[in-house]
């Protein structure tokens, strides 16, 4: 008995292709209310970008240069923060993002603990920048 090979197309699932291929969140925001990067040990870097108002998370961008899992990673991340408070977008984890892309691969988890580790230190920041306003002032871009 011969085992199928694995099929991308139609062994992952259709949240983990649209996470892996959608763009529109890839970018920056100009003037972020949090800023966070992280760079993982395979070497791939995530920088999340957030826009907060009236402490509900407005939108969040993301760089990587990081392979097609880290791209789902950070998409994800993203669509599972927009639109909350910034205490409940605490409560993400690396295990909700494996969960939600369903089929990413276990050798790949590392990429979800990356995008959530560079979202913690983005809202980290958020909370910095609350209570020394000031500091915006200093960031370029």
């Amino acid at each position: 008995m011969t085992e199928n090979p694995f099929d991308f197309w139609q062994d992952h699932s259709i949240h983990y292709l649209e996470m892996a291929f959608r763009s529109d969140r890839r970018g920056t925001i100009e003037h972020p209310d949090g800023y966070g990067k992280r760079t993982g040990e395979c070497g791939d870097t995530v920088e999340m970008y957030l826009s907060v108002r009236e402490g509900c998370i407005q939108s969040v961008a993301y760089q990587t240069d990081g392979c097609l899992n880290t791209n789902a990673c950070g998409n994800t991340v993203a669509q599972l923060v927009e639109g909350k408070k910034i205490n409940e977008a605490w409560e993400i984890t690396p295990k909700g993002v494996i969960e939600y892309l369903e089929t990413l691969p276990p050798e790949q988890f590392h990429c979800a603990e990356l995008a959530v580790g560079a979202f913690y230190r983005a809202l980290a920041d958020y909370n910095d920048l609350q209570q020394r306003p000031w500091k915006k002032l200093y960031r370029s871009g």
